[in-house]
């Protein structure tokens, strides 16, 4: 065998030969292509546009009621009802305050009820980082009296939550029954502003 036979081949190069790359460059095309169907930008509304956010919070929410399978036995339990964040909102327009919170990713409405004067936070058993209460709810499309519990990171964020909760319930009730006759309707216009959320239209 000759030492020219003994050589290896040379292992192929990516370039390829000047010729050939300006063939390619002829070959190539310079159409442009217009989308058949244009979309055009939607605006999408939340129903929070005409509100300003007073205090907003990430916490847990619970309800307790029957579950699907428990429907017209009487058994009531807590079951979670979501993740998201809180948020306390009064109107720019007619200033009434309700809090409304929104299931994470999918941003669907777990809780939304006006700040009624009536309402009472109460402690929940063996926790100090978060509290119960009953509302009229309209986070269904309808107003249903829901038991709730709200757990928090931490009691700090259990206490400040509070602390503007009675804050709002103090406006509403200047804004509902005026500071001179505080009560004096009986409740009456805080139920009309449990009716007024259906106005609101938030969306999901």
């Amino acid at each position: 065998m000759s030492t020219e036979e003994e050589k290896p081949k040379e292992a192929p190069t990516e370039e390829s030969p000047s010729g050939d790359a300006e063939e390619s460059k002829e070959d190539e095309s310079t159409a442009t292509f217009e989308p058949v169907v244009k979309l055009e930008e939607v605006e999408v509304k939340t129903g929070e546009e005409e509100e300003e956010a007073i205090y907003a919070i990430r916490a847990k929410l619970f309800i307790f009621g029957e579950t699907l399978l428990d429907v017209g036995t009487g058994k009531k339990s807590w079951r979670e009802r979501g993740v998201g964040e809180a948020k306390i909102l009064r109107h720019k327009e007619h200033q009434k305050i309700r809090i409304l919170m929104r299931q994470e990713k999918t941003m669907k409405i777990i809780a939304n009820h006006a700040i009624d004067p009536r309402i009472s936070l109460e402690p929940n058993a063996g926790s100090d980082r978060s509290w119960v209460w009953s509302a009229f709810d309209f986070a269904e499309g309808e107003l249903v009296e829901t038991v709730f519990a709200m757990r928090f990171g931490d009691s700090d964020i259990a206490n400040t939550f509070k602390e503007k909760f009675l804050e709002s319930q103090k406006e509403m009730t200047s804004l509902l029954a005026g500071e001179d006759k505080p009560g004096e309707d009986g409740g009456a216009g805080a139920d009309e502003a449990a009716e007024a959320l259906s106005g609101l239209k938030t969306e999901d």
